[in-house]
C-alpha cells in the first residue's frame, strides 16, 4: 500500500468517527433551536418529536332563540281588569271619624254620611277619589278644626281608611292641606302624571253659602280583602240644608 493510500483512508476514518461523535449533539442543537421556534415538542425521555403547528378551533357560538312575547288579551289567564267597587266607608282613626259614604247628589245635600263625586275616579282605579261631607259634629267638622291648628299639620301622616262595596279596603296616608279653597271640584289637586289612584277629603269652612273650602290630599299606600259587611255599613242619610 502506498503511503498516499494509507493516509486517505486514514482520514476516512477520522471523519467517520467524527461524524458518528457530533451528530447526536448537531440533532440536540437543532431541536433547541426548534423549540425554542415553537415547532417542537421536546420530551427528555423519548427524545425530540417533530408535531404539526396546532390550529386553534374556533369557539362556536350559539345565537339566542328569540322568545315570542305573550299576550294577554279577553279571557287569557293572568288577564287583570279594574275594580268595579264603590267608595262605601270612610275612617279616619285619628280623627274618630266612621261614617258610611254614598254618592252625592248636588241638588240634595246629605248629613250623616260622606259622599263620592261620582264623575270623578273610585279606589283602586286610576285618577282621584273625591270624598266630601259637611262640617257638622257627626261628619267633618273634627277635620276643620284640625285644620285651625298651625294650618293642619298635625293632619300630616294620619291614615284614612277607605271601604268599597266589592269588599276592599284601601289605605291611604295624608300628605298635604288645603286650606280656603276657592277653586271648584278638585282643581286644587290635579291628579299627578305616573300617579295611579290618590284621595281627596274635602268639607266646608262655613255655612252652606260659604265659597271657601277645606281640602285635604291623601296618597295610596295599599289595599286589601275584608268582610263585604265591614265594607257596607247601613247608610242613614238624611237631606239637609
Amino acid at each position: 500500500m502506498s503511503p498516499r493510500t494509507a493516509t486517505a483512508r486514514l482520514v476516512t476514518r477520522l471523519l467517520g468517527q467524527l461524524v458518528v461523535r457530533l451528530g447526536p449533539a448537531l440533532v440536540t442543537a437543532s431541536g433547541i433551536t426548534l423549540l425554542i421556534g415553537g415547532l417542537l415538542t421536546y420530551d427528555a425521555t423519548a427524545g425530540s418529536v417533530l408535531l404539526p403547528t396546532p390550529v386553534p378551533t374556533p369557539t362556536p357560538v350559539v345565537a339566542a332563540t328569540a322568545r315570542p312575547l305573550p299576550t294577554i288579551g279577553p279571557g287569557t289567564p293572568g288577564a287583570t281588569s279594574l275594580p268595579t267597587g264603590t267608595a262605601s266607608r270612610i275612617v279616619i282613626p285619628a280623627m274618630r271619624l266612621d261614617l258610611a259614604v254614598i254618592e252625592g247628589n248636588p241638588g240634595f245635600p246629605y248629613c250623616n254620611v260622606a259622599m263620592y263625586w261620582g264623575v270623578l275616579s273610585q279606589p283602586g282605579r286610576p285618577g282621584t277619589t273625591y270624598i266630601y261631607a259637611h262640617a257638622r259634629a257627626e261628619t267633618f267638622l273634627r277635620m276643620l278644626t284640625l285644620s285651625q291648628v298651625r294650618n293642619g299639620d298635625p293632619m300630616l301622616g294620619m291614615l284614612v281608611e277607605v271601604y268599597t262595596s266589592d269588599g276592599r279596603l284601601y289605605l291611604y296616608e295624608i300628605d298635604a292641606v288645603k286650606r280656603h279653597v276657592t277653586t271648584s271640584g278638585f282643581g286644587a289637586y290635579l291628579p299627578l302624571a305616573g300617579v295611579p289612584q290618590d284621595l281627596i277629603v274635602q268639607t266646608s269652612e262655613g255655612s252652606r253659602n260659604t265659597v271657601r273650602k277645606l281640602q285635604v290630599h291623601a296618597r295610596y299606600l295599599y289595599s286589601q280583602d275584608v268582610d263585604p259587611a265591614e265594607a257596607n255599613p247601613v247608610p242613614h242619610a238624611v237631606i239637609c240644608y
